[in-house]
């Protein structure tokens, strides 16, 4: 669904830079129960009550996109809840070593190439099993248990910090979920993630101030 400049307030605005894998990701919402618009005005993104940052391909194609859609302070001064999904997890971090660009800021640290290893190629692309990181290993978070599994396909890896909330093991620890104040994300394809990815999404409809049905 899309929407119009004067349209109402939508629940749920879906960032749409033109590009990318946007309808998979409103179409995972759709069978949630949920209609989220897809929209680049930011007008629909500073009222809708949840924003999804989705994103494929190379970081500094999609800041020059964002920067020519008039986002790039419109983004990080969001304050509802916020979700990016893949790039969209790596373009609300400080900077990326892909194409050397700044990101969006709104989660300290940066983002770096995966180093390659026999037997662990990059990309790193299929399923890997999760860890969620102490207090929340053993109680589960963000619909999310330890042990289940997750869709990656990615060859730039965020910074593993405070933030961090569950990683997958790559050679290293790699952030697969962070949150930082208003905003969660998820380094794995949750619309491709099967039972695992819709209990994320459908933990992240639950995070609004003003709870109510999607």
């Amino acid at each position: 669904m899309s929407v119009k400049m004067g349209a109402s307030a939508p629940d749920m605005a879906i960032l749409d830079l033109g590009y990318g894998n946007i309808a998979s990701i409103a179409l995972a919402f759709e069978r949630l129960g949920c209609d989220p618009v897809r929209t680049a005005d930011p007008a629909t993104l500073r009222s809708a009550r949840r924003v999804v940052v989705p994103g494929v391909g190379a970081a500094g194609f999609a800041m020059t996109r964002i920067a020519a859609l008039g986002l790039r302070d419109v983004i990080p001064a969001l304050t509802q809840p916020v979700l990016g999904i893949c790039l969209g997890m790596q373009l609300l971090f400080e900077h990326s070593e892909e194409d050397d660009v700044a990101m969006l800021g709104m989660i300290p640290g940066r983002v770096r190439r995966i180093a390659a290893a026999p037997g662990r190629p990059v990309p790193h692309m299929g399923w890997s099993q999760l860890t969620l990181r102490t207090p929340f290993s053993g109680t589960g978070v963000a619909g999310l248990a330890d042990g289940d599994y997750a869709y990656f396909a990615h060859s730039f890896a965020c910074d593993d910090g405070p933030a961090s909330i569950a990683v997958t093991d790559y050679g290293s620890a790699i952030p697969a979920v962070v949150e930082h104040g208003n905003v969660i994300a998820a380094q794995f394809h949750p619309e491709r993630s099967g039972a695992v990815g819709a209990a994320f999404l459908t933990s992240f409809l639950a995070r609004t101030s003003e709870p109510m049905p999607c």
